[in-house]
């Protein structure tokens, strides 16, 4: 992909040199936290007539399928 196609990438990058470590870190952990609350929202919606036990075998299965399998 050539510079031309990411328009924004130099400010992308300079706000997240300004946000210094711990702000990314929690920037990261923030995102990864309203991933979870959007999948749980969606599994309940797909879902309405199921138990919250069951509710949470399948966030976990869904979890697990999405993991990166490098680490």
């Amino acid at each position: 992909m050539t510079p031309s196609m990411k328009p924004n990438r130099r400010e992308y990058l300079a706000s997240l040199q300004a946000l210094g470590p711990q702000g990314r870190l929690r920037t990261a952990i923030d995102l990864s936290e309203a991933t979870r609350r959007m999948l749980r929202d969606a599994i309940r919606t797909r879902f309405p007539d199921k138990p919250e036990s069951e509710l949470h075998r399948i966030f976990l299965e869904r979890l697990r399928a999405c993991h990166n399998r490098n680490y």
